[in-house]
C-alpha cells in the first residue's frame, strides 16, 4: 500500500525550503519577536479549554484529503470557523497544507480575526520555520506528528514552540511512539487514521488508552499534575456514543472534521452533535 505520509513529508521539505527563499527565517523571527513583546497577542490555552469543556470538541476546517478528495472545495474560512464557535466548539483545527488538503496559512489568519477560541495549526511540521509562521498568523497550538520526526527533533520542536508561546499537540499512532511523550507536549493525540495508508479505525484510541495513561502517569515523577499532557482522540469520530465512551476511557479532546465538513451547514451539524452528548 502506498505510503502517503512519506510522500507528503518529502513534498513539505521542498515547500518549506522554497518559502524560506521568499521570506527568510530571520525575517520571520523578527516578526515573531515583536509579537512576543505585545501583551495583546498572548496565545489562548487549548489544553485548558479542553480540560474545562463539557464536550471537548475540536472542530476541524478541512477542504479535502488525499484519501477522500474534495470534501467542501468552496469552504470559506470567513464563515465556518465562526459557525463552529457559535455552535459550541471548544477549539478549532485548521489544515494549512495546500497541496494535499486545500488549506493555507491565510485560513488561520482569517479565522483568528473572527473567533475567540483556541486555534490549532494542523500541518506536517518538520522545521522551526513553520512554528514561526504559526505564531505570526495567530495560531495558539501546533500539531507535531511523531511519525514525521525523530524523538530528538520532536523534543527540539516542542521546546521551540513553547518558547514562542505555542502549545503542542503530539500525535501518535502506536505503542512504539509512546516514548515521544518525553518531549513534554501539552496534549497527546491518538490518530485513528493511519497516515501511511489513511485507513481509519477508532479502536486505535481505545486500544492505546490504558498504555497511554500509564505512560502519562509515569511522567508525574518529573512533572506536576497540571503539566501532564491532556489526551485527545483524532479522526474517524462521527457518533456521540463513541465520544462518550472515549471520555470514559480518559480522553478529554475529540478532533472531528469530516463528520461536519461534508454536511451543507457544518456549524449546525456540530450544534446538533454537541446537544446529543448531553
Amino acid at each position: 500500500m502506498k505510503d502517503i505520509l512519506s510522500e507528503i513529508v518529502a513534498h513539505k521539505r521542498t515547500e518549506v525550503e522554497a518559502q524560506k527563499q521568499i521570506v527568510t527565517p530571520d525575517q520571520l523571527q523578527h516578526a515573531a519577536d515583536a509579537l512576543l513583546q505585545a501583551p495583546t497577542c498572548v496565545p489562548r490555552s487549548m489544553k485548558q479549554a479542553l480540560a474545562t469543556s463539557p464536550s471537548g470538541i475540536i472542530a476541524e476546517f478541512k477542504r479535502r484529503s488525499p484519501s477522500k478528495g474534495w470534501i467542501k472545495q468552496e469552504a470559506r474560512a470567513e464563515e465556518i470557523p465562526a459557525a463552529y464557535e457559535a455552535a459550541g466548539a471548544t477549539a478549532l483545527s485548521i489544515l494549512t497544507d495546500e497541496h494535499y488538503f486545500g488549506g493555507t496559512l491565510h485560513d488561520v489568519r482569517t479565522a483568528r480575526s473572527r473567533v475567540q477560541i483556541p486555534i490549532l495549526r494542523k500541518e506536517f511540521i518538520i522545521d522551526e520555520y513553520q512554528l514561526l509562521q504559526a505564531r505570526i498568523v495567530g495560531a495558539d497550538a501546533v500539531l507535531l506528528i511523531a511519525a514525521c520526526l525523530t524523538p530528538q527533533r520532536c523534543e527540539a520542536l516542542t521546546a521551540y514552540a513553547h518558547r514562542l508561546g505555542l502549545e503542542v499537540l503530539l500525535e501518535i499512532h502506536s505503542e512504539s511512539e509512546l516514548a515521544y511523550l518525553s518531549a513534554a507536549p501539552d496534549m497527546v493525540g491518538v490518530n485513528n487514521r493511519h497516515l501511511g495508508s489513511f485507513v481509519t479505525d477508532v479502536e486505535t484510541s481505545f486500544r492505546l488508552a490504558e498504555n497511554l495513561q500509564r505512560q502519562v502517569r509515569s511522567l508525574t515523577q518529573h512533572a506536576s499534575t497540571d503539566t501532564l499532557p491532556l489526551l485527545v482522540s483524532e479522526s474517524g469520530l462521527s457518533r456521540p456514543d463513541t465520544v462518550l465512551q472515549l471520555r470514559q476511557a480518559g480522553y478529554r479532546g475529540f478532533l472531528m472534521g469530516e463528520a461536519f465538513m461534508k454536511t451543507p451547514r457544518p456549524g449546525e451539524t456540530l450544534h446538533q452533535f454537541i446537544r446529543s452528548l448531553s
